[in-house]
C-alpha cells in the first residue's frame, strides 16, 4: 500500500504523563485500519521537534517536523523525510489566529494551501473557553474542524475532530498531489501546537 494513494486517515492522540502520543491509521470502511504513523511529543520543549515513525517500534522514521525558531508565535515548521530532505513546511498565521486559527502549508513543486477553522462562532467560543476559571483547564468539549484550500479555493484536505472529549480526528484528502506526510504533519500539529 502506498501512503500517497490514501484519501482518508484517522489521527488519535493519547495523553500520557510525559508525552502526547499520536497514532495515524489508514481508514478501513469508516474505522481505523492499518497503523502508518506513530509519534510521541515531549511536553514543555522550548524548540518543538516531532518525529513520526512508521510504527510503534520507532525503528524507521517516516518524517519529522522541526520549529524554525524558539518560541516564535508565527513560526514555521520544516517537514523533512527520514534522510533529512525537505518535504515542505507549515506555519501558523498568528494575526489571523487571534480570532480564527489559520495555518499555511507549502510543498515544493505543488504549491500552497491555507487552512482555517470552519466555524467562526466555534472558533470564538474556543478562545473564550480558555479564559473561564477552572473550566478553561479542561479539554474543549466541542468538535471543531479545519479546511485547507489552495489560493483559488480548491479543497486540499480537511481535519475533523470526531469525538467530544478525546482527540480523534478524521483527515479527508481531496488533492492527489499533496504529500500525505505533509498532511499528517499538519494534522498532528493542529492538535499538538494549536494552543501556542
Amino acid at each position: 500500500m502506498s501512503l500517497q494513494n490514501v484519501h482518508v486517515l484517522h489521527v488519535h492522540q493519547k495523553v500520557t504523563f510525559m508525552v502526547n502520543r499520536y497514532e495515524v491509521f489508514v481508514d478501513d470502511n469508516g474505522a481505523p485500519g492499518q497503523l502508518v504513523g506513530f509519534a510521541e511529543q515531549k511536553r514543555l520543549k522550548i524548540k518543538e521537534r516531532v518525529t513520526i515513525y512508521t510504527d510503534s517500534s520507532k525503528s524507521q522514521v517516516l518524517f519529522e517536523f522541526n520549529a524554525r525558531k524558539v518560541l516564535d508565535l508565527g513560526g514555521g515548521y520544516d517537514v523533512t523525510d527520514g534522510q533529512g530532505r525537505s518535504i515542505g513546511l507549515f506555519r501558523k498565521n498568528f494575526a489571523k489566529s487571534l480570532l480564527r486559527s489559520t495555518w499555511h502549508l507549502e510543498q515544493q513543486g505543488w504549491g500552497q494551501a491555507t487552512g482555517a477553522e470552519r466555524n467562526k462562532f466555534l472558533a470564538g467560543f474556543r478562545r473564550l473557553w480558555q479564559w473561564i476559571p477552572v473550566i478553561g483547564d479542561a479539554p474543549f468539549p466541542m468538535r471543531y474542524h479545519f479546511d485547507f484550500v489552495t489560493e483559488n479555493g480548491t479543497p486540499v484536505f480537511s481535519v475533523d475532530k470526531k469525538t467530544w472529549l478525546r482527540d480523534h480526528y478524521l483527515v479527508s484528502i481531496q488533492d492527489p498531489g499533496v504529500d500525505r506526510r505533509l498532511v499528517i504533519a499538519q494534522a498532528v500539529a493542529l492538535d499538538a501546537l494549536q494552543s501556542r
